[in-house]
Parts: structure tokens; C-alpha cells; sequence
């Protein structure tokens, strides 16, 4: 009994670190899609300019003119890099949901053995 305890509360203890570790996955998820949005809406600007525009890029407390051609390349670079970790993140979530999954089933599996061990040494 003491041992299902033991077991019982090293599962919660994992579970709740799952738990955790989603949240935490699915925070950097939207914060990619934050700079995903802000990206496409950069890229949209893009689309709209004049070859002949004038394009200017902060770096630091300086703004540097840019070729338009150079800042579109690093825009689509960056916005294909965004691409590759959103969908890696979205595999990282769902290998969390799974075994989170399989963890809370082994929890309710020992919980449902105790249960009656419990109700049997109460009895007697």
C-alpha cells in the first residue's frame, strides 16, 4: 500500500512536471506567431513599396539604410526560420501531451488497485 503511494505520488510529481514543460511550450509558440504575424505584416509592406523605396533598419539607437532586395531576403529568411520552430515546437507539444497521457492513465490505473485495497483494510 505504502509502495502504490510511493508510485502514485512519483507520477504526480511527473505529471505535474509535464504539465509544466506544455505551458511552457505553448508560451513559445504564441510568442512565435506574435513574430510570425509581425513578420508577414512586414513582408505585406514590402509587397506595397516602389523598387526605388528607401528602406531603413534599426540597429541599436541607429537607423541604417538598406537595400530593399537585402531587407526582403532577411525578412523571408527570418520568416522561414519562425516556420521550422513553430513546427518544431508543435512536435515538442505533442510528444508532451502523449506521454502526459500515459502517465495520468497509469495514475488512474494504480488509484483504481488502491481504491478497493483501501475500502478493504477500512472494513476490517
Amino acid at each position: 500500500m505504502a509502495d502504490a503511494q510511493q508510485q502514485l505520488q512519483a507520477l504526480s510529481d511527473e505529471y505535474q512536471k509535464l504539465q509544466q514543460d506544455l505551458q511552457n511550450s505553448i508560451n513559445s509558440r504564441q510568442k512565435l506567431e506574435s513574430q510570425q504575424q509581425e513578420n508577414k505584416g512586414v513582408q505585406k509592406e514590402f509587397a506595397s513599396l516602389k523598387e526605388d523605396a528607401n528602406i531603413y533598419k534599426l540597429v541599436g539607437p541607429v537607423l541604417l539604410k538598406q537595400d530593399k532586395t537585402e531587407a526582403v531576403m532577411a525578412v523571408d529568411g527570418r520568416l522561414e526560420f519562425i516556420d521550422k520552430e513553430i513546427k518544431r515546437i508543435e512536435k515538442q507539444i505533442k510528444d508532451v501531451q502523449e506521454k502526459s497521457d500515459q502517465i495520468r492513465s497509469q495514475i488512474i490505473q494504480i488509484q483504481s488497485e488502491v481504491q478497493p485495497q483501501a475500502a478493504a483494510a477500512q472494513a476490517v
